[in-house]
């Protein structure tokens, strides 16, 4: 009660006492404060009960206005007083000491006013940044401390200095290993002295044997004495282990990410997300090389994952809200009520955002560093042998969330290390022999084809969403290095492919023969296919056999059927080209001469089972369908000139034995003429499982050949999605042409 009193009565004299010089009244504020620790003899009573706050609050009012008074840069008198009589050192005495106790608190505050409401760069002084940097091996020590929220307003207004300043981290950066070293050479240096000294000693030749260039007696009377210096220098445990952790502020707030209290912890996220993000080489090596960060990124993203539930439904782990790190909001009670496991879904995408973020704001050389520690201690140790298990529930949920992964990841450098970890690196042709080098990939492209529907859909829809991802290296894995060659064309002067001889049903080496194909009985000559020149710049010409009108009517019935499809189509074209305009791929066809067509052509595992999927169409589920030709459209949609070629032309002639999606849509249409006559009242039963498709009748009673029917329902509409894309094609070449 008495010290208040006292605290008062000082504030009232200092009122009514008249203004003193602004430097007489720092320093009196200064020795106010020193003269309570020589005048005291109760160290126990709390730093609130003296007047201490006060005289460091008049000390930063002080330097405030001093400031404001000066012109820009200038240092005042009170400023020179701080810095050369060590005042932010001796605070740092008092702050370590705790005396009184909560004088820690009171330093962390005005360190941090001092730094935040100081416009003049201060750090640059040693007296500055070295007590500062003493402060902050004390922030952290302990979680839970009352000075908690102190210490991360201190540590935070510290990295928003370095990141207006990124040089200044250089000052943080400490160099104990190196400092061991020059010591252990400086004994180096003393133990060749001495033995310098020892020979002029002992030397009897006088002048001669001072200056003889032969050093053998020293070597001879001290074996071994420079050379265990030396290793000692270069072998010292102490030397090599104190590279440790010599960024203590990267340390401290480590620490502070593990506090119980969330607010300290989006804090402290916040600081290590501005250091990261320094520009600087030297800072990004220790950050990665010499600090926990890394370790403390993967260990957390593995218990959050650990935390899930063993099975969830993969429409809650689609739908669940997008997340954001830092601003989720836990409601336990509503959470468990949407459906198990919501809360613990939550706070693993919440730390993958954190991840994701951090990795996509790091300077480049950090950046590589952290990717590839979450793909090595994430996705191989903990999601490959979730991936890679036999049970099917198991491998749904671990598929559902790596699809949601991938959808959320945005950083360069995260996306790259998952797709090599998916995909691996490989960039050379596959072969049916070389297809399974790679298990992770082998397994997740046959999932594609799995007995499950559900674990089928949910690899296809991994793959839709991996190919919409700004990587070029996911295209060309999948399909694009296939195609390189072009050896799917049949090699091959047109002379010799009117004289060959049919097989059966004039069907070449399982090579679709459209000459021969009632239902596409264009033109296919030479003057009527593509060129490699202009791929997307010109259209098929019709048969002399069609009249012009006749022409006309088939042009307008396409563009009629597709016009409301390809208004869907048009901006995910331009999206697309947009992103791959960052990439090196042709504008043109390679030119046949420079391709080496006798290579056998494999159209690569990927495409192989999108292929042989789509030969299934009529048989399978209406789900399945719907997201094999989903993944094909995505595919066609893609500016490549081989893609379009392979996928969209259907006037090329294929090698023996390959196939295209062209040839697979002629040989479905083809099965479903033939099975057509086995169904009765067909075209009645197709427009009611349209209707009921659309939501348009009401389900009733089962319809025979539900299956088939719906399987002619989707091949219908994806065709017309490929008319679509192709005329989106034709109409972007069209107009960009001169």
């Amino acid at each position: 009660m008495f010290s208040k009193f006292t605290s008062i009565l000082q504030h009232a004299v200092e009122a009514l006492a008249p203004s003193l010089p602004l430097q007489e009244d720092f320093v009196y504020h200064w020795k106010g404060i020193t003269h309570y620790y020589i005048e005291t003899s109760d160290d126990k009573a709390p730093v609130t009960d003296t007047n201490i706050p006060s005289h460091l609050e008049q000390m930063l009012d002080i330097l405030t206005q001093e400031e404001a008074e000066r012109e820009s840069g200038e240092t005042g008198p009170c400023m020179e007083y701080l810095l050369h009589h060590k005042i932010l050192e001796t605070l740092y005495t008092l702050g370590k000491a705790d005396c009184p106790p909560g004088m820690k608190q009171q330093v962390l505050t005005f360190y941090t006013k001092l730094l935040a409401h100081i416009r003049q760069p201060l750090l640059p002084h040693i007296n500055v940044h070295r007590p500062v940097q003493k402060l902050i091996r004390l922030c952290g020590e302990v979680l839970a401390a009352p000075t908690e929220n102190e210490e991360i307003q201190f540590l935070c207004i510290v990295c928003a200095k370095l990141k207006q300043d990124p040089y200044l981290v250089n000052f943080f950066l400490e160099v104990g290993s190196c400092e061991k070293k020059c010591r252990a050479f400086i004994k180096v240096l003393n133990v060749l002295v001495s033995d310098c000294f020892y020979i002029l000693n002992v030397s009897e030749g006088g002048k001669e044997s001072v200056l003889a260039p032969d050093t053998g007696q020293s070597q001879a009377d001290h074996p071994g004495e420079p050379q265990a210096a030396a290793a000692a220098a270069t072998s010292s445990p102490a030397a090599n282990n104190n590279n440790t952790n010599n960024y203590n502020l990267v340390t401290s707030l480590l620490n502070l990410t593990k506090s119980p209290d969330g607010r300290i912890v989006v804090k402290a996220c916040e600081g290590l997300m501005l250091l990261v993000s320094l520009p600087e080489p030297a800072a990004a090596k220790c950050l990665t090389e010499n600090t926990e960060l890394c370790e403390l990124l993967t260990d957390r993203l593995v218990s959050f994952y650990k935390a899930l539930p063993p099975s969830m439904d993969p429409l809650d782990i689609e739908t669940v809200e997008s997340v954001n790190w830092g601003l989720d909001v836990y409601n336990l009670k509503e959470d468990a009520a949407v459906f198990t496991g919501k809360r613990a879904l939550i706070s693993f995408l919440s730390w993958l955002d954190y991840c994701d973020q951090l990795i996509k704001e790091a300077q480049k050389s950090a950046a590589a560093v952290m990717a590839k520690a979450v793909r090595e201690r994430f996705f191989v140790s903990v999601m490959e042998p979730q991936l890679m298990q036999t049970s099917e529930v198991g491998i749904l949920t671990s598929t559902a969330l790596l699809n949601r992964i991938i959808r959320q990841v945005t950083s360069e450098a995260l996306l790259q290390e998952i797709v090599y970890f998916l995909l691996g690196e490989d960039k050379e042709a596959e072969t049916p022999a070389t297809i399974a080098q790679n298990p992770l990939r082998h397994r997740l492209i046959e999932h594609c084809d799995h007995l499950s529907d559900e674990i089928s859909i949910m690899t296809l829809r991994l793959f839709e969403q991996l190919i919409q991802k700004p990587n070029q290296h996911i295209l060309h894995s999948l399909v694009l290095r296939n195609l390189e060659e072009r050896n799917y064309l049949e090699n091959k002067p047109q002379e010799e492919r009117e004289e060959r001889e049919p097989l059966e049903n004039g069907q070449p080496h399982d090579a679709v023969d459209l000459e021969e194909d009632p239902l596409f009985g264009d033109d296919l000559s030479p003057d009527s296919r593509l060129s490699g020149s202009d791929w997307l710049g010109s259209s098929p010409q019709h048969s002399p056999d069609h009249s012009k009108s006749d022409g006309k009517t088939e042009v307008h019935k396409i563009v009629n059927r597709s016009s409301c499809v390809w208004v869907l189509f048009s901006p995910q074209f331009r999206d697309f080209c947009g992103v791959c305009q960052r990439w090196d791929w042709r504008g043109s066809p390679k030119p046949l001469e420079k391709c080496n067509l006798d290579m056998p052509f494999f159209e690569g595992h990927f495409l192989k089972v999108l292929f042989d999927r789509m030969g299934r169409i009529l048989d399978q589920p209406y789900d399945v369908n719907l997201q094999v030709t989903a993944v094909l459209s995505k595919l066609s949609l893609l500016p490549h000139p081989h893609l379009h070629e392979y996928l969209l032309d259907p006037y090329i002639s294929l090698a023996p034995g390959c196939r295209s999606l062209f040839s697979v849509i002629v040989r479905v249409v083809g099965d479903l003429m033939l099975r057509i006559h086995r169904i009765p009242d067909f075209t009645p039963k197709l427009l009611l499982v349209r209707k009921r498709l659309l939501g348009l009748e009401p389900e009733g009673v089962t319809v025979d050949h539900s299956t088939l029917l719906e399987g002619v329902i989707v091949l219908e509409e994806f065709c017309k999605e490929l008319a679509a894309i192709a005329f989106v094609k034709y109409h972007a070449a069209a107009s960009s042409s001169p």
